[in-house]
């Protein structure tokens, strides 16, 4: 099941309140502004800053 789209409108960044977007075929959600990637576990997404990833686009 994937991440409801009324909750994905209003969940944003934690570090710097930007809006997310889901990644990895809906498994994470990831900040544009700060690169940090945040994880969907039991389709509950964990918007922590000490469980999210940096991941950079090169």
């Amino acid at each position: 099941m994937a991440v409801d789209a009324e909750l994905l409108e209003i969940l944003a960044c934690p570090n710097c309140k930007t809006p997310v977007r889901l990644v990895k075929n809906g498994t994470a959600l990831k900040c544009d502004q700060c690169h940090r990637v945040y994880p969907i576990k039991d389709d509950i997404p964990v918007m922590l800053i000490d469980e999210a990833t940096i991941e950079t686009d090169r």
